[in-house]
């Protein structure tokens, strides 16, 4: 088993990919880990494959997987969480929202966890955070409004559930994610709400993040979210109770 994977769903990021390949790089070369990057491309009609398959030299392992057709973020996510063999794996947006560099302050606070967490998310939401640049204030509001919604339906105590940097172990991201189905934007809901039923312990940290123009997340897919939500809600309580299980700690 590998230290770490870090996975990156992307679709048409051919202009923004390789930064966060070249930051992704510098971060692995100071550490000697026995690492592997994932890309995922969902089916992007720009250069977004052959631009990342050009950064295999500045990595020891480097895997861009295909998806045929625009599937959804959550699938691209999926497909490569399942994929990577680290002990740990880590999936963040391929605009570089967050630096990959707050994985450090991620794992420094669940170091200081009594019993290591399974699940550790960056969040925007707690004191410490801080955000370099602001969403617009339709989007800002609109994501306040759908936690709100998130938190009182499925996962209370969570603040932030939607931001694109998220840890699992290994033993927890395989435990999650062969049970997700969502392939859309609230896929973040489901995995945490599969955590949170199986018995992992899900920690929150605060990062840095910062807004990038051109967001893939249009003002309306918080209102398709929000049913999604429903619906994660339905079927996650159906498939645990089905299942009978609790495998965390």
């Amino acid at each position: 088993m590998r230290d770490l994977t870090i996975v990156i769903p992307a679709y048409n990021e051919a202009e923004r990919i390789g930064e966060t390949l070249d930051s992704i790089a510098e971060f692995l070369d100071d550490r000697g880990l026995d690492d592997e990057v994932i890309v995922v491309d969902d089916g992007s009609t720009d250069e977004t494959i052959l631009v990342a398959s050009s950064y295999s030299p500045k990595f020891r392992r480097l895997v861009v997987l295909q998806s045929e057709r625009n599937l959804g973020k959550g699938h691209a996510v999926r497909k490569g969480m399942l994929t990577g063999t680290g002990r740990y794996r880590l999936f963040l947006d391929a605009d570089n929202s967050t630096n990959v560099r707050e994985f450090d302050r991620l794992m420094a606070a669940a170091a200081e966890e009594p019993i290591e967490p399974a699940v550790v998310i960056g969040s925007v939401a707690l004191d410490g955070s801080t955000v370099a640049i602001q969403q617009p204030g339709i989007r800002s509001r609109l994501g306040r409004l759908a936690n709100k919604f998130i938190q009182y339906l499925l996962l209370p105590g969570i603040e932030d559930t939607q931001r694109g940097f998220k840890v699992f172990t290994g033993e927890a991201s395989d435990a999650v994610f062969r049970r997700c189905t969502s392939n859309g934007w609230a896929f973040d809901v489901e995995a945490l709400a599969l955590a949170q039923g199986l018995g992992y312990h899900v920690l929150e940290v605060p990062v840095t993040w910062e807004h990038r123009e051109d967001s893939r997340v249009r003002p309306a897919a918080y209102l398709t979210s929000l049913l999604d939500v429903v619906r994660i809600k339905v079927r996650v309580d159906r498939q645990l109770a089905s299942e009978d299980v609790n495998v965390g700690v």
